[in-house]
């Protein structure tokens, strides 16, 4: 009888955790094992096929038997906690209930001692090796000791070597069956493993299709659409949940999937699926090779496409200015050390010297976006991490008035008692918070008074994604003015290079954020950077 269970039933498991109905049909055996015995010591035919020495004992001990037994296999179902102690009770009480039905009757059929071997077998499955080989041994010293007992006590002709042999069997099918359940506790254990690792690799396959740029679709051949992930979603205008008809909710995609069913050819225009939505270039393709009722629909967004082909264009112009930018470091070089020399004449006139204070500025300007556009040039490779951003904020603002002086102008961290997880480049991040606060300071600031800058992580909702607010006081940035302040070079200062912010955008971007400039009520500025929070993979139960 094979009786399946889980690698972990030897530190005592809860009843689930094993194959119940096996563990049901054992505790059934068991209550069968007690009616042949109670059928044979009160059986009317008794004096023909055996005889009972003790009567009494047989009858009472078959009795009690059979009643706990049927009590255990009532309560299987409650078998819960410390398993393995109620599964050696009952084995104990099957090897005392057998050998007193073997010492009761003159001469016990040998099935009594066979049906021993089961129980036997189903211990060295449920039960450490070491408890299940003393019950083995149990079993054995109890058929044997009958047996010798009434030898030498009773002066009965009972079968010493046959007693002996049961005793071998016993041990035998004890080892047997623990190498058994040993490799189906492995077996077991490795499917168990392997179906966790399926879960969880449907999961994540799952988000990655679900957090696609590309929209994803299956439709089946009533045109009922069965899922659709968030880009498909908003590339058809947003449709209802209810509304699953492909006809009713993108008709030109219906018609373009129809004529690809019936032609097999795909149109490759760019089509808008809703008002408002992104032009996108449906492909089509079967679900599998040998499905032709289920449709995958792919919409590949022409913005994206576009925005890609801009980004190499960028990519190459980057490049490009980076080479310029490091030819003109040696003339500029050049300009700035003959222009100190200069300062250091005691000839120049007031009008020279104002000349060569402005060589100077100009010379530290040109050198500031030069080394802007370089910096922009050799960025890295975003390395993201999960940072605790209010940890990460009052760390920040430590850090940064321990190597600045900033006088009397206020700087604090503004954090919340939850934890506000996020993906993000520390260093990058470090870099993008340092631009907004250095200019917040600069520029954050009423007349007359100092400057008054927060640092604010939070989430944007409950379930939102985080978020870091730099905040000041000021007088804000002019509508007008605010739509441009992103733009490379554009900058409202005498000195500024106006790249700064155009940076930190692009690094944010780097992190899949976005920083955005966001007005205050009653005056002051907000810089938002909105970042990617922690993706969490729950591990499925078995």
């Amino acid at each position: 009888m094979a009786i399946a269970i889980n690698a972990s039933t030897r530190s005592g498991p809860a009843l689930s955790d094993i194959n119940r109905r096996e563990l049901y049909f054992f505790n059934l055996f068991r209550v069968l094992q007690a009616t042949v015995i109670v059928a044979l010591v009160f059986s009317p035919f008794m004096m023909d096929w055996v005889q009972m020495d003790h009567p009494l004992l047989g009858r009472a001990s078959a009795l009690t038997y059979l009643l706990l037994a049927g009590y255990a296999l009532l309560q299987t179902e409650r078998w819960r906690n410390n398993l393995p102690f109620k599964v050696a009770a009952a084995l104990a009480l099957d090897i005392v209930a057998t050998t007193i039905a073997l010492f009761s009757l003159a001469n016990p059929p040998t099935a009594i001692a066979m049906l021993l071997l089961v129980n036997v077998g189903a211990g060295a499955l449920l039960l450490p090796p070491r408890l299940a080989g003393f019950f083995a041994a149990l079993a054995a010293l109890g058929v044997l000791g009958q047996c010798l007992y009434g030898r030498a006590v009773e002066h009965e002709d009972r079968n010493l070597l046959e007693a002996g042999l049961y005793g071998l069997s016993y041990f035998a099918t004890a080892t047997l069956c623990f190498v058994l359940g040993k490799q189906m506790r492995e077996t077991e254990a490795l499917a168990e493993q392997r179906g966790i690792d399926l879960a969880n690799l449907a999961q994540i396959n799952e988000l990655i299709i679900r957090r696609m740029k590309t929209g994803v679709l299956v439709v089946d051949d009533a045109n009922r659409v069965h899922r659709w992930n968030e880009s498909a979603w908003s590339l058809m205008g947003n449709p209802k949940p209810g509304q699953r008809d492909l006809g009713s909710v993108a008709p030109e995609l219906s018609r373009r999937l129809y004529h690809w069913r019936t032609t097999g050819k795909i149109d490759n225009t760019a089509v808008g699926l809703a008002e408002g939505a992104p032009e996108v270039i449906p492909r089509f393709t079967r679900l599998a090779s040998n499905d032709d009722n289920n449709v995958l629909i792919f919409l590949d967004d022409t913005s994206l496409v576009s925005r890609r082909a801009e980004e190499l264009t960028l990519s190459s112009l980057g490049r490009l200015s980076a080479s310029i930018a490091h030819e003109i470091r040696n003339p500029l070089a050049a300009i700035s050390y003959s222009a100190q020399l200069l300062a250091e004449s005691e000839e120049l006139s007031e009008a020279d010297k104002r000349m060569v204070e402005i060589i100077n500025n100009h010379c530290s300007r040109v050198n500031e976006i030069v080394e802007n556009i370089l910096q922009l040039s050799r960025r890295e490779r975003s390395r993201p991490e999960s940072l605790d951003l209010s940890h990460w904020a009052q760390h920040f603002v430590e850090e940064y008035k321990s190597g600045n002086d900033i006088g009397q102008d206020q700087l604090r961290a503004v954090t919340q008692a939850r934890h506000v997880e996020a993906l993000a480049d520390p260093q990058q991040l470090q870099q993008v918070v340092w631009n907004l606060v250095q200019n917040a300071l600069r520029y954050g600031r009423m007349p007359g008074e100092p400057a008054r800058v927060s640092v604010v992580p939070r989430l944007a909702t409950d379930k939102g994604p985080p978020l870091i607010e730099v905040v000041d006081r000021g007088p804000g940035i002019p509508a007008k003015v605010a739509a441009q302040i992103f733009e490379p070079f554009f900058t409202t200062h005498e000195y500024g290079t106006g790249l700064g912010l155009y940076l930190a955008r692009t690094m944010c971007e780097a992190n899949q954020a976005t920083l955005e400039y966001v007005p205050v009520a009653g005056g002051g500025s907000c810089f938002r950077i909105t970042l990617a929070g922690p993706v969490v993979v729950p591990t499925p139960r078995a």
